[in-house]
């Protein structure tokens, strides 16, 4: 008995895990909203339009976040010019010091926003995990969502996709 019931949970997280990896994939469009940058550049989900987008939530408390960054800012640089862009959403429970003080010493290369009302993660299904990452296609639909770690090579085949499109 106790081996069903543990083989059951192992289903049902299986099955979350895939339904949380793969949500999106049925291009729903993104939510129009407004960015506004550490440095108070606003840019709007209109100002993104042709351009292969990753919004990614994150907070400087989320280790997996963190160990995520050097990642994020290499694909930016590989990618930026061929038209891909990442906005990096600092949560609502982040202390804006700690976003700015992290941005400053990494030298993050890409957008960096506070959600200080939360707005933006409500917009986006109400965020509460970090880090959770939407990837939104030329024309603003999502096309991936994406909670944890991911598969970097096919997210990268993802993207070189859209980027295509």
């Amino acid at each position: 008995m106790k081996k069903i019931i543990i083989a059951a949970i192992a289903i049902v997280v299986l099955g979350a895990g895939a339904y949380w990896q793969f949500q999106g994939s049925a291009q729903a469009a993104a939510p129009d909203v407004v960015y506004t940058t550490l440095d108070g550049k606003q840019l709007s989900s209109q100002d993104l339009r042709g351009k292969v987008v990753l919004v990614k939530f994150w907070a400087t408390s989320c280790t997996t976040c963190i160990a995520q960054m050097p990642g994020n800012i290499e694909t930016y640089n590989d990618l930026h010019a061929k038209g891909y862009e990442l906005i990096a959403v600092a949560m609502d429970y982040d202390p804006p010091e700690y976003v700015r003080n992290f941005a400053a010493s990494r030298e993050l290369p890409f957008p960096v926003v506070l959600d200080s009302d939360g707005s933006i993660a409500k917009a986006f299904g109400d965020v509460k995990l970090t880090p959770t990452a939407f990837l939104i296609d030329k024309q603003g639909n999502i096309v991936r969502r994406y909670l944890g770690n991911y598969d970097k090579p096919a997210f990268l085949s993802i993207v070189d996709k859209a980027l295509k499109g």
